[in-house]
């Protein structure tokens, strides 16, 4: 196992994206870690220093990441594991939320995480090496939960760029693989973390009872550790053929398993209306 590889970390200030960096420097890797505050993660792991290298990096900037990425590899040498693990829960229904919390949440979610990969690519490239991880969600495999559309859109979003990228970069010799995970105990759902409609429609009870139970009874009580999560990053990224999909935590597992008999069941059921099309 190669310890020395240099790791791209996104969202590195708190839950998955930490704990990956701490376990990562534990391990003797090398960690540059973009956040859009750099004083948090370095109150928790310590100035830059050869193995570790925090940026404050706002994502939606396209030059701002290409400089990141540059400075990473001034630093480092090179880049080898690119994870793209920022992005925030919006919670609202499609009628409540505007168009300018809509947009947000594609921006940071989606066009932040291609921001990093058009820019981190050339660097692959070029070495013919190196491993993508893009940090989707159960959501991202299934999106009937009331009041979570638009977050759901941006992983399922996410997972469908991964399976491209996978394809387009394989020959290149570099793997990609899109992240599913469950619920972690982590901050995500944490006040300051998940944004809510600016303004509520009374008539979606699901969706409000769906928020109350997110920022209740479900936060803090996530039934998924994310230092295993970040053990079994590590160790998929020492694979030689890593897979493009990966889920982490049963209740992914689950969610995937139930997607499979709602799709299974309405495409039987409809099929003479699905095969009634040819010339």
């Amino acid at each position: 196992m190669d310890t020395k590889k240099v790791w791209f970390v996104t969202g590195a200030s708190k839950g998955l994206g930490l704990a990956l960096v701490k376990k990562l420097l534990q391990d003797g890797y090398r960690v540059a870690a973009t956040t859009r505050n750099a004083q948090p993660v370095k109150d928790e792991i310590g100035e830059g220093s050869d193995v570790f290298l925090p940026l404050e990096v706002n994502l939606t900037d396209n030059n701002d990441v290409q400089r990141a990425i540059e400075k990473s590899i001034a630093h480092f040498g090179k880049i080898d594991v690119v994870v793209n693990n920022a992005g925030y829960g919006q919670i609202g229904t499609l009628e409540e939320l505007t168009d300018e919390e809509a947009r947000e949440n594609f921006d940071v979610n989606v066009f932040g995480a291609l921001n990093v990969i058009r820019n981190a690519m050339p660097y692959l490239r070029s070495q013919k090496s190196g491993h993508i991880f893009n940090i989707a969600s159960a959501g991202g495999l299934f999106g009937g939960f009331a009041g979570w559309g638009i977050y759901c859109a941006t992983k399922f979003a996410m997972a469908g760029f991964t399976e491209a990228l996978a394809a387009e970069a394989e020959a290149l010799g570099i793997n990609v693989t899109v992240v599913y995970p469950g619920y972690f105990r982590t901050d995500f759902l944490a006040k300051g973390s998940v944004r809510t409609p600016k303004q509520t429609i009374p008539d979606y009870e699901a969706a409000r009872q769906s928020e109350q139970a997110h920022l209740g009874s479900i936060n803090g009580n996530q039934p998924n550790d994310p230092e295993k999560a970040a053990d079994v990053l590590i160790a998929i990224s020492n694979e030689d053929k890593p897979p493009v999909h990966l889920l982490l935590g049963n209740d992914a597992y689950d969610i995937l398993k139930n997607k499979i008999d709602i799709i299974t069941k309405d495409v039987e059921q409809w099929k003479s209306y699905t095969l009634s099309t040819a010339f």
